[in-house]
């Protein structure tokens, strides 16, 4: 039996609407948007398609939020997040049953999170990919299937960890994804074709995509080369 979404997509241009007219209307925030923002009608278009990707699964969105954060990082402080979220949760809560309401909500905080140590770590957050020297060239003795943002598995979503001796490079093929190391012993890195993530033997870790995407796994039975 198919499950009745928690969320209305046809709701989704009323509550972007609704939203960034707040957010324009900021003190703090208004100035930023309003400097960086050239044609709200497309932009509003554009974030619809975005959380319909996000929360509904429907492929809609193709950009890279990461990316367009990452530009305007030295604008970006963690009190304009904080402020983002509050109307965030306010406009939400308004406008959507409580359970839809709660879901966006949840989901906004990780993305927020995401691109609070991005754009705090924005040199830092690559460590993953270059704490070890670079091995000499190889190839990988196996690969996982390519993955977009709707079909990368939830195992993957959630820690896990190779096999005792597996070395592993997530290589992005589009967009980005956000690369989690457990630990807490390097920032999270964000992952772009450019920049791909060695994943170390054993060692906890999962990713989250950041919009649409496309990524695979390698894995290798000794410490490979990390290149793009």
């Amino acid at each position: 039996m198919e499950q009745t979404p928690i969320i209305d997509e046809a709701a989704l241009p009323a509550l972007m609407d609704r939203f960034y007219g707040r957010v324009r209307e900021d003190a703090e925030l208004g100035p930023v948007f309003n400097s960086i923002v050239e044609d709200w009608p497309d932009h509003l278009e554009r974030l619809a398609a975005f959380w319909s990707s996000v929360m509904l699964t429907t492929g809609r969105y193709k950009g890279n939020p990461m990316m367009k954060h990452l530009i305007h990082a030295d604008r970006i402080t963690p009190e304009l997040f904080q402020r983002w979220l509050a109307i965030w949760e306010r406009t939400t809560a308004e406008m959507l049953s409580p359970e839809g309401a709660a879901a966006m909500q949840a989901k906004a905080r990780r993305i927020s999170e995401n691109l609070q140590h991005a754009v705090r770590f924005r040199g830092p957050a690559q460590a993953p990919v270059a704490a070890e020297p670079a091995a000499p060239a190889s190839s990988p003795y196996g690969s996982s299937p390519v993955f977009d943002a709707e079909t990368l598995p939830e195992a993957l979503r959630r820690a896990h960890s190779t096999k005792a001796g597996v070395w592993g490079v997530i290589r992005v093929l589009e967009g980005a994804v956000c690369y989690h190391i457990e630990d807490g012993s390097v920032p999270p890195a964000l992952l772009t074709p450019s920049t791909p993530g060695l994943i170390r033997p054993g060692q906890l870790h999962h990713v989250e995509p950041v919009g649409a995407m496309r990524m695979q796994v390698e894995f290798y039975d000794h410490r490979p080369a990390v290149a793009a």
